[in-house]
């Protein structure tokens, strides 16, 4: 067999020359990686922009989730390749490495198959309305759809399966779904399931080690953001799960920090955030027009409902015949031209530390911190047009939840390895940052909304420069 006639390459400004796996030489019905590529479940995701609505802010951030999910299959491979010896040290029961690196490849590749339009933004304002979320629908698109070609599949680049060895849909649609979401028990997956699935929702993640790149560079905001390379270098597999040596932890605590920076700078731009609000509003007056239905139960359908599909139609709603495709058309189209009715008029930038409770607080929703600022309003403006809107990013994420205790550090003085919430360079980062903003449709009354919220917040302006 000759390699070079069995794989192809891609190459991206990230990561270089990505292969994977091609039929080999004349063994043309070969069902291989490249297959899975090609399908329409796949190449629909050209057609789903990575940045949601940022791209309309950052021009040069045009990429899509298909250049995403090719960065991180390639990355599931470095990270199996580095960690598989350790992984079998703690559970012997672990496939073979060609096995191992085809799953995890196959799961990054897949992991963002239920996405829909507009990304996570999409999650929330139309697959929340039926109980979805893109990973449950990814999940159910992978066993109801991809499963004929993915169980044919019998080698990756770490080299050919086992006789009879055969990687398993089902296996690859739990790996992408968070615990609290699979469907599966907890007990039905071996150990050495459950510290791959660390990789896709742990703290440091190969899908998010990939966005933090690609991001960063399409962005213009870091042409190298963090250290991948010395982040793997120090993570290993113990019988606690995924670890990470303490001479690691620095360039650890630089990637969450440099995480949080995109979600400051980028995500949660104003520019962005406003563009979002009105989408809000857009995708309460025509979801029923958007698609017929639970997507869950029209799969057919939602293969081909893209960013693209999407956008087109909405365009010609302004000349369809009925009034109110009409109305909202034209709404559309302001949007479409960028023309938002929203200005921010203020913000205020807020961290939560361990022993501040963000649930009790008026910021732990947007129509509760709507009611404060409208109460604190004179008489005669209680019906001014405003939008309160509040961006949070959690800095350490998995602290609590259904996916704490994924991720360990390893402490070199004392030979013991210990939860990574318990380290000191970790436990220095806020548990959460929230942006609250307050948007109107002009700048008349900024100064009386700042005044409101710094009497909400406690804060002056003046003393805090980030408030701008």
């Amino acid at each position: 067999m000759d390699p070079y006639l069995s794989e192809n390459l891609s190459h991206d400004p990230i990561h270089g020359y990505i292969a994977f796996v091609a039929p080999r030489g004349q063994a043309l019905g070969e069902i291989c990686e490249r297959q899975v590529i090609d399908h329409p479940w796949v190449q629909r995701m050209r057609q789903i922009r990575q940045l949601q609505t940022a791209w309309w802010v950052f021009p040069t951030a045009e990429h899509s989730r298909f250049q995403h999910i090719l960065g991180v299959t390639h990355l599931a491979s470095q990270a199996v390749s580095h960690l598989y010896p350790s992984l079998r040290d703690v559970d012997p029961s672990v496939p073979p490495l060609p096995v191992v690196d085809g799953l995890m490849r196959m799961a990054g590749l897949l992991h963002d198959v239920g996405h829909g339009p507009f990304g996570h933004f999409f999650d929330a304002h139309f697959l929340s309305h039926f109980d979805l979320t893109h990973e449950r629908l990814g999940a159910q698109i992978i066993v109801e759809q991809l499963a004929g070609l993915l169980e044919q599949i019998e080698r990756s680049p770490a080299g050919l399966f086992p006789d009879g060895a055969r990687l398993k849909a089902t296996d690859i649609a739990w790996l992408i779904q968070r615990p609290a979401q699979s469907a599966n028990a907890s007990d039905e997956q071996p150990r050495w399931m459950h510290w791959l699935r660390s990789l896709f929702c742990g703290i440091y993640t190969v899908d998010n080690m990939d966005f933090v790149l690609r991001d960063a560079f399409m962005t213009g905001l870091n042409p190298r953001a963090f250290d991948l390379q010395r982040i793997l270098h120090y993570s290993s597999f113990t019988s606690s799960g995924l670890t990470i040596h303490d001479r690691g932890m620095p360039a650890l605590v630089h990637f969450l920090s440099m995480k949080a920076e995109l979600f400051r700078s980028v995500y949660f731009h104003r520019t962005v955030r406003a563009i979002d609000l009105e989408l809000a509003e857009l995708f309460r007056e025509s979801r029923q027009h958007l698609f017929p239905g639970d997507p869950s139960l029209h799969l057919d359908q939602y293969l081909e409902l893209t960013e693209f599909s999407l956008l087109t139609d909405v365009r010609r709603w302004q000349r369809s015949q009925n009034p109110e495709l009409q109305r909202v058309g034209a709404r559309w189209q302001s949007w479409l031209a960028r023309q938002t009715p929203w200005r921010m008029v203020c913000q205020r930038n807020l961290s939560f530390g361990e022993g501040q409770s963000e649930s009790s607080s008026v910021f732990s929703s947007p129509h509760i911190l709507t009611e404060c600022v409208r109460e604190q309003l004179p008489a005669e403006l209680k019906n001014l047009p405003f939008q309160v809107d509040l961006a949070r990013h959690i800095h350490r994420p998995h602290t609590f939840g259904a996916t704490a205790g994924l991720n360990f550090y390893y402490d070199s003085s004392s030979a013991r390895t210990l939860p990574l919430t318990t380290h000191g360079l970790y436990r220095k980062l806020p548990i959460s940052h929230t942006i609250a903003r307050i948007y109107a449709h002009d700048f008349e009354h900024e100064a009386l909304f700042a005044s409101i919220l710094d009497h909400i917040t406690g804060s002056h302006s003046q003393d805090d420069p980030t408030n701008m």
